[in-house]
């Protein structure tokens, strides 16, 4: 098999959301760009699908919204969480001042699908699909470039920059040398889907009891559910059986009871390990690390895939002038985790109080639990749950478009 190298202006190792926003949005403004994703399709179960009005709003601003929206896909306005015996609602957003007043729940093999055939449009999108980086190049202790295996033999890439977007086991970011900070969390996540049939109540809504939480999100034909369990806990659930598993399901969402023999085996639950971790630094001269690669995410509001979004559009306005002009510097590198160290470090924080304060002493307790004073307050006062669903909608410092559009070609 023949060694390939080709020479770019910028290097994506990653073809999930904060990579394939990136790559698109760096050729939309006339940047030469390889993007590399290690699989040979982005058709992957139980990814973030929840789109939030920040990136429906990014749609809008690039004049795909419209397009975006024929995908298949859900919506959900309104969240509602049963903690106890007490059910609430405490996010709305309809009054959210975008575009969708929803998250739109979508798979994300369709997303990152569309983002890839926008990229395609401009002769400075170059997708690799099975291209795994191995390996870093430097040269006088700057990234200069990437090694990847392929199936038709090695590929080097030469460029004046490689971002990281290869998701929390980054091999980017461990070539690199960069070091984290693990925050921790005191759950991992079962993630699993049943049947939704049209009787169903179609609100999203969430279920505490002592020592389980269960989230079900409605997508259409099925429920993708999120069954939260104790950190490490996933040999005692597994111990005990597929049937205390499925009863105890059943215990926090009864309506299943006529299907939840779907749940044939433990080889249909999937583990996600939860991790929350920030880079100290996330750039080296001729590298740089942003998504997940960056900051990992816990799965509490879904945010990870739209953080990773806003990351890739705040590293697009930022790179694209520079990169074009071949006058890149680490100042350029330096301002993108200025920029996004605060939202990353807010959104993190919010999620860390969440899982130390109500999951983590629930799924440890032994008494029912009770829901918290400020969602009995955001239940009774409509007008509060404003509040959480701005942040959990827009985020801290959504960005927007700001990179030209260079001609496409098709």
């Amino acid at each position: 098999m023949a060694n390939t190298a080709i020479k770019k202006q910028c290097c994506v190792v990653g073809g999930g959301p904060a990579g394939m926003m990136l790559g698109f949005l760096l050729a939309r403004a006339g940047v030469d760009v390889a993007v590399l994703e290690k699989h040979q399709d982005f058709f992957r179960d139980f990814r973030g699908d929840t789109v939030h009005p920040s990136t429906l709003e990014l749609m809008h601003e690039l004049g795909l919204l419209d397009e975006f929206l024929k995908l298949p896909h859900s919506t959900v306005a309104r969240l509602t969480m049963q903690i106890g015996d007490e059910r609430l609602q405490v996010i709305d957003l309809t009054h959210l001042p975008t575009q969708c007043k929803y998250i739109a729940l979508m798979p994300q093999w369709d997303f990152l699908n569309f983002l890839a055939g926008k990229g395609k449009r401009y002769k400075t999108f170059d997708l690799h699909m099975c291209a795994e980086v191995t390996d870093l190049i430097e040269e006088g202790g700057r990234v200069t470039g990437i090694r990847a295996k392929t199936p038709d033999g090695e590929l080097d890439i030469r460029a004046d920059l490689v971002v990281g977007c290869d998701g929390r086991h980054s091999t980017v970011r461990a070539k690199a040398g960069l070091q984290s900070d693990d925050f921790g969390a005191p759950m991992d996540v079962l993630w699993f889907r049943i049947t939704h049939k049209a009787n169903d109540d179609p609100e999203t809504f969430g279920h505490i009891e002592s020592g389980a939480l269960l989230v079900m999100l409605d997508r259409g034909d099925y429920w993708q559910c999120a069954y939260v369990i104790p950190k490490g806990g996933i040999e005692k659930v597994k111990a005990a059986g597929i049937e205390a598993f499925r009863k105890r399901v059943l215990e926090l969402s009864p309506f299943l009871a006529d299907r939840i023999g779907e749940i044939k085996s433990f080889d249909d639950v999937k583990l996600l390990t939860v991790t929350v971790d920030r880079l100290k630094q996330w750039w080296r001269p001729g590298l740089i690390c942003i998504g997940d690669a960056a900051h990992a995410m816990s799965p509490i509001g879904g945010v990870g895939v739209n953080i990773a979004v806003q990351d890739a559009v705040a590293a697009a306005n930022r790179l694209a002038a520079p990169l074009k002009a071949g006058k890149l510097t680490d100042a350029d590198l330096q301002a993108i985790q200025d920029r996004r160290t605060f939202p990353a470090k807010m959104t993190q924080r919010i999620q860390l109080t969440m899982q130390n304060r109500i999951i983590g002493p629930a799924l440890q307790g032994k008494e029912r639990p009770k829901p918290p004073l400020l969602f009995k307050l955001m239940d009774v006062f409509p007008v509060l749950r404003r509040i959480p669903a701005r942040l959990l909608g827009l985020g801290v410092r959504p960005e927007h478009i700001q990179t030209p559009e260079a001609a496409p070609t098709a």
